[in-house]
């Protein structure tokens, strides 16, 4: 008999044991963590997580140098969103979608709120000895109305008269270019960008040379380069330096 009584004990276990394997008590779970380094200028902005504000250094909003580290958990299946917003409009500037399987492509998250453009980069300001001038380039829009495919185009700068004063093989869409320096020569005389596929003399879009008319200012330059549409025409302008904001 009390053989009898040990198997059924021991099936009922068995079978409360196959039984709840299907269905587990406790979802997987990552720890996600995010470092952040952004600026905005002359913007306030407030960063939140799933709707939540978050705070640094006491503050849930924030101007100019923005850096902090968001930790927190990530259930499989489970998706956050991280928004980047105007604390005085509210408007939305910027949304990440994170969730379990793709956190890590959010480790480090860095970006430039500033009039007219939101960049999605991280940069430091070069340093360029006295007398000399320094530039830097980044495309982030190139293809929106060109129609482009490239990721990167070949950039000539030159003088009015066509001297060379610099080449950058590649200026891309998400980080700015290496540092080119030259001797600063005047205060009123413009420099223009030529762009071309990289490789190449042919311009990047179209049969005409695009040139860029871009300001020289002694010291570093770190232009942000913009597709726009005038009149029918798409044309290029760098009218943004992140240098005067840094």
């Amino acid at each position: 008999m009390k053989k009898i009584i040990a198997l059924t004990l021991l099936t009922i276990v068995f079978s409360c044991t196959d039984n709840d394997s299907l269905q587990p008590y406790d979802k997987a779970q990552k720890a996600a963590e995010v470092n952040i380094k952004g600026y905005s200028k002359p913007d306030v902005i407030q960063m939140r997580l799933n709707g939540a504000p978050i705070s640094i250094s006491g503050k849930t909003s924030y101007s100019e140098k923005v850096e902090t580290q968001v930790a927190f958990v990530l259930d499989e299946g489970e998706t956050d969103e991280l928004g980047i917003y105007n604390n005085q409009t509210g408007a939305q500037i910027a949304k990440y979608t994170i969730t379990y399987d793709n956190f890590t492509d959010y480790k480090n998250l860095y970006f430039f709120n500033l009039p007219g453009i939101f960049l999605q980069t991280y940069a430091v300001k070069p340093t360029v000895n006295l007398g000399k001038v320094g530039f830097e380039f980044i495309f982030p829009n190139l293809g929106e109305f060109s129609g482009s495919s490239l990721e990167g185009v070949k950039g000539v700068l030159k003088r009015e008269n066509g001297v060379v004063l610099a080449e950058f093989d590649n200026i891309g869409k998400k980080d700015f270019t290496a540092v080119k320096i030259y001797n600063f020569f005047s205060t009123t005389a413009p420099v223009y960008l030529e762009l071309y596929k990289p490789g190449t003399t042919a311009p990047y879009t179209g049969s005409n040379i695009i040139k860029v008319t871009v300001k020289q200012d002694i010291g570093a330059n770190m232009i942000v380069l913009q597709e726009k549409m005038e009149n029918g025409i798409v044309v290029v302008k760098g009218d943004i330096d992140v240098a005067d904001y840094l």
